[in-house]
């Protein structure tokens, strides 16, 4: 099952997990999404509990916020 799910997917789509931006390349449709690799968190004041407040440009602009 996951053998063609993914041989489907991997002649379709490319992922770049580059270190600045995410690139997502779908044939015939070209490059559908060019984020910042960034995800912003918050954490509790334990340490222990964590969630995601942002991804991508939107986390970007956070950057240095408190």
């Amino acid at each position: 099952m996951f053998k063609r799910l993914f041989g489907f997917f991997s002649s379709s789509i490319a992922i770049d997990l580059g270190t600045a931006n995410t690139l997502v390349y779908m044939q015939g449709k070209g490059i559908i999404l060019d984020e910042p690799s960034m995800v912003a968190l918050a954490v509790d004041r334990s340490g222990m509990g964590k969630r995601i407040l942002a991804v991508g440009q939107e986390a970007k602009i956070m950057l240095g916020k408190t």
